[in-house]
Parts: structure tokens; sequence; C-alpha cells
């Protein structure tokens, strides 16, 4: 181990994270040969918005979760270490990282944060053992097992274990939820050809509340449509075994049944996010989100970047792009392409969310929105693009035709699918 007193070596940059705003700054930074250590937990790079593809089985998760390294390859000046940080001298311009070989110390001229979030269960983190979430690539493995496990189960099990086993309920009618509860469906009907009962709940009044208006209640219609009970206003109060409470606004409970419980409600920030606040003083909200300042700086520091999901400035939207953006941002003033202070300004290019198979919704902007087919492959292009690498687009084209044209699903043991149509479920059970 190195004497972690002393710094080892100084670069120009070290970027904290290897998520969608990240490497955005990495990429933008290599334009002008900046030299920069990139620092991240994990060896690879998620593309977390298809991680429920993952777990209902539609993508192999190799498809969505490159090398770092591979994704860098081509930059000369890039060094892809693999760490946690631990520690931030502020004043000296320092970063102690611990790695697998080791303490080490890095001098920067500026550091770029970038470590997401994660899943926030407002004040009831029992809650975490309770459900199944979608953040990591761990979460989505899984997922993916209790979902084979209970249609294996239910092959073969009388009426009363098959309603129990084939019962989910998901928490949270975000772009995640909405897709989770979809593909949930799809996956019943035209892979496993049993039936089975999804019941999303959405503490707000609308499926996919930053959509509003006709796309939310072309949302909710369809999915309707497609057998997933939507419970809008009602909040989860408790999870128990065998059984989730949920309250609706006006103050009548219901329990509901699920062996699955899926949350996808609310994002929470801690760990790095906390001790940047920390060593810098910047402010931070509910969720723990830095207050970062216009130029996404932080606090009174302005050799100290904080990005993405992790940040909350001007309402901007917790999404890749904004974080993306701002990453490319903060690079330019570093490899200076824009003066020192400029604030950062989002362009917002629209939002999107599949429910099934040929459904999804599209907003580019208050006057242009679509749904339906257009909408579901336009949201397959958009994600197809921003996939990385060429392997990674074409096997993601394939699987996505096995899984939406005919009925296979790449993720899932086809040997685990029963050759005939189970009885039908009538009621729902909880875990």
């Amino acid at each position: 181990m190195q004497n972690i007193g002393a710094v080892s070596e100084t670069v120009d940059v070290v970027i904290v994270g290897s998520g969608f705003g990240g490497l955005a700054a990495a990429k933008q930074l290599n334009k002008s040969g900046v030299n920069y250590v990139l620092i991240s937990s994990t060896p690879e790079h998620l593309f977390q918005p298809l991680l429920y593809q993952v777990a209902t089985g539609v993508l192999p998760s190799t498809d969505i979760a490159p090398p770092i390294a591979n994704i860098l390859h081509r930059h000369r000046n890039a060094d892809v270490r693999l760490g946690t940080v631990v520690d931030i001298d502020a004043a000296a311009g320092v970063v102690t990282y611990q790695g697998p070989d080791g303490t080490h110390r890095i001098g920067y001229s500026s550091l770029i944060a970038a470590t997401g979030a994660s899943q926030s269960y407002f004040g009831r983190d029992d809650f975490a053992q309770k459900t199944f979430s979608l953040k990591t690539i761990d979460d989505a493995t899984r997922l993916r097992a209790q979902i084979e496990r209970v249609f294996a189960e239910a092959a073969t099990a009388d009426p009363a274990t098959r309603e129990r086993l084939l019962s989910f309920v998901v928490v949270g009618a975000g772009p995640t939820g909405v897709e989770v509860a979809g593909q949930l469906k799809e996956l019943a009907k035209r892979h496993y050809r049993q039936e089975i009962t999804v019941t999303l709940v959405e503490g707000a009044g609308a499926v996919l509340p930053p959509f509003g208006g006709s796309l939310s209640e072309y949302a909710r219609e369809s999915l309707t449509r497609n057998g997933v009970e939507v419970l809008l206003d009602s909040f989860v109060t408790d999870i128990e075994q065998g059984k989730v409470t949920v309250k609706a606004k006006d103050g009548i409970e219901r329990q509901l049944a699920a062996e699955t419980v899926v949350w996808s409600a609310g994002v929470q920030v801690g760990g790095f996010a906390a001790l940047l606040a920390d060593v810098t003083g910047c402010e931070t909200d509910r969720a723990g989100r830095l207050l970062i300042n216009d130029d996404c700086t932080v606090g009174g520091h302005a050799d100290i970047y904080a990005i993405g999901d992790m940040t909350s400035l001007n309402g901007y939207p917790g999404q890749s792009p904004t974080a993306m953006q701002e990453g490319r941002h903060v690079a330019d003033i570093i490899r200076g392409k824009k003066p020192a202070g400029t604030p950062f300004r989002y362009w917002d290019k629209g939002s999107m969310a599949v429910i099934s198979r040929f459904s999804a919704v599209t907003k580019i902007n208050d006057r242009v929105k679509f749904t339906g087919l257009l909408a579901w492959v336009t949201w397959l292009a958009v994600h197809l693009f921003y996939l990385v690498g060429f392997r990674n687009r074409y096997i993601a084209v394939a699987s996505w035709l096995v899984a939406f044209v005919g009925t296979g699903r790449p993720g899932f043991h086809e040997a685990d699918r029963p050759a005939t149509r189970a009885p039908a479920a009538a009621r729902q059970h909880a875990a």
C-alpha cells in the first residue's frame, strides 16, 4: 500500500463517476487532449434507462454495461481507475480513493463529480429489503431471477399458489415504473403465456407526471387496456410479508397482494455527494442533491464541478440528457472553450417512455407530441443511438426483434417457458 500521506501524482482533471455525465465530460476533454483520471466504483458504464429490459429478459446485461476502458480506449490522455473516493482536500486540490491495490491520493486542477443518485424510500429504509429496485445491474439481475422463479413455480402450482406467485405491485408511475408494469404484462402474455395481475401505485394524480395532459392520460389508458390496474393519488404506507398497504388521498386504505414489489419512486443522494457537500460547504435539498451554482461549480470552489442526478439546478430534470449536457458544459470551461463562470443552460430535447409493445409516448415540446407506434419506434431509435459501441447496437436490435416481434426473451432461459397456457390468476397476493 502506498503512503497515503503523499500525493502520488497530479493530473489536469479527476472525474468521479462513469455514468452519462462523467463519460460526456471525458469525451469532451479528449477533444483538447486534456489528461484526466476517471475513478469509477464499477468497471462498466451502465445504460441505466434500459435496466428494466435486463430485468424482464429483453436484453442481457452485457448489452447495456460495456467496459469503461473499451469506451475510452482511443483517449490517449485517459486513465481509468477502479475505486471509491473516500476523502477530498478541497483547499489543496487532492482526491483520496480506495482501489483494489490500496489507497491513493491524486492532485487535480479540476474535479468533476458525477456519481448519480440511489433509490429513495421516503424514510422507510426497511422497504429496501422488501422490494426490488432498478438502479444497478445487480438490481436488475436480482429482479430477473425473481421473475424467473415465480413463473417457473407457477407453471406447476395449484390455482391458489399460482395466484399468489403471479401478482406484482409496481410503486411509482414515472418512466421506469410504467415500463416495468407494461413489460411484466408483455412478458407474461407473450413469453410465459400465463395471466398475471399487475398494480401500479402512484402518489401523484397522473401516470408519467412530468408529461402531463393527454400523454399522461394516454399512458394510463394504454396500461389499463393492457390489464394493469392503476392507482393514482395513492401512497404505500406499509409492506409486510404477504401485504402491501396503500392509502389513497381520501384517507381510505387498501391492502394489495404481491409476491413481487418493484420500487421505482423517488431518488436519494448520499455517499460521495454528502462528502462533497461537507468539504465544500455546499447546501443540499431534502433528497441530498447538491444545490450547485449556475456554472455547475460547487459552493465557493471554482475548480470543483458537480453534474447529473446528484445535483439540483433550476428545476432541470434528473435525466441522462441533463447530465450529458452538463458534462460537456463543464468540460468546455475546463478546456477553455467557454469562459469560466459561464452559466449552464439546458436544452430540452424532449422526453419519452415506453408503455408496452408498439405503444409509447414522446414529447418534444408543448406543441409537438405523439403516441403509439410512431412514439415507440422513435424511442427505439433514440436509445439505439445512445447505446455505446456497434456490437451493443447490433445485438440490441436482434434482441428487440426477438422480444417485441417474436415471443422469445434473450435474457431468459427458453427451457423455463411453459409449453401451454396456465389457468388465469384471479386475485393478488403479496410478499
